[in-house]
């Protein structure tokens, strides 16, 4: 039997129940569908029958319901083996410095993989600190792009194979790009972020409630790739130009003003609403390649959310590389396992 694995759950609260949901047509994610995806997590997890989970305690009800389950599934005496799940003792206060604490707890705890609950936010912000544990990704957030929609159970199964080195890293992970912003100058020098997906140039002056969701802010947007049926920010270089995650480049797009010349295209940038941009340029945004960020005195937003507002004198450089985070590809682990009767092996060995 291959050793016990360990794996770290962040299950971000506060993903999909942004303002979004008040302007579009998005689903929601509630607290009660949250918890019952990481028991269905725990379920793929404890294929191995044995193991151990690290998650984080929270004040909206997810931690809770979660015990819950976890003290019906013993009293009821169930066959189906679950990993021991341990709830980290850190500080809570409902903002990205959980994710980033417990993240960083993780890591130094050793963790073999870190499931991610949320959105493209969350996301970047476990890619911030998880160095290279490998994720595997699961979407509960808004304007999802580098997480994918599937069956938490079946990724807890391609989780456990992984975790566990039964599948091989070359063939269960990917590498993925992404975009770094730094300022080199000005009251902010030294500032440095990255985005999984997107970096927009906004032209709100203020973060406000962070969304850009309105044609008329984007100035120019920076992407890591665009998939033609996304949504989001990347969705426009989707419909103009794709870019697979795996492509060795990315683009940079700029977009016109009221009443300037471009071209007219249109894009889902939220769930319900297909907006019509008028683009200026789109380039390919090389490897490596440190450009200037002419943001004027607008703001800077990450993976779809504005976070910086740009003060006098600063200035800002953005490039695109390969140091983004590792990723479960779930349907490739899980063909390969079953091309070997992994599953099987497995079976007969837990007897």
């Amino acid at each position: 039997m291959p050793s016990p694995i360990t794996v770290g759950v962040i299950a971000n609260p506060a993903s999909g129940r942004d303002i979004r949901r008040l302007t579009t047509h998005a689903s929601v994610f509630p607290t009660a569908e949250k918890a019952n995806m990481v028991v269905r997590l725990l379920a793929g997890l404890g294929m191995l029958g044995h193991g151990r989970v690290l998650t984080l305690r929270d004040k909206t009800g997810v931690a809770a319901l979660l015990r819950r389950a976890l003290e019906t599934h013993a009293a009821l005496g169930n066959p189906e083996h679950w990993p021991d799940v341990e709830f980290l003792d850190l500080p809570i206060t409902d903002s990205v410095a959980d994710t980033h604490t417990g993240v960083a707890h993780m890591v130094h705890a050793g963790v073999d993989l870190i499931a991610v609950l949320g959105g493209d936010g969350t996301h970047r912000a476990v890619a911030a600190h998880c160095g290279s544990v490998p994720l595997l990704t699961l979407s509960t957030g808004t304007n999802n792009a580098f997480p994918e929609m599937r069956e938490a159970t079946v990724a807890g199964l391609a989780g456990a194979l992984v975790a566990a080195g039964v599948v091989p890293p070359d063939v269960a992970l990917t590498r993925n790009k992404r975009l770094i912003v730094r300022c080199v100058a000005g009251p902010n020098r030294g500032r440095e972020e990255i985005a999984l997906v997107d970096v927009c140039v906004s032209r709100q002056r203020f973060i406000g409630a962070r969304a850009v969701s309105e044609p008329a802010d984007i100035e120019s947007l920076f992407l890591t790739f665009a998939s033609p049926d996304g949504i989001g920010l990347s969705s426009i270089g989707g419909a103009w130009a794709p870019v697979e995650r795996s492509a060795s480049h990315g683009l940079h797009l700029t977009f016109a003003r009221n009443g300037e010349a471009g071209v007219p295209v249109f894009a889902p940038l939220a769930p319900g609403r297909v907006e019509q941009v008028t683009m200026r340029t789109c380039e390919r945004l090389e490897i490596g390649e440190w450009l200037p960020l002419d943001a004027g005195r607008g703001t800077l937003a990450f993976d779809g959310e504005r976070e910086i507002e740009i003060e006098r004198d600063d200035r800002y450089e953005i490039a695109l590389d390969w140091a983004g985070p590792l990723t479960v590809d779930v349907g490739r682990t899980l063909r390969f396992s079953a091309s070997r009767q992994l599953m099987r092996e497995m079976a007969a060995q837990r007897g």
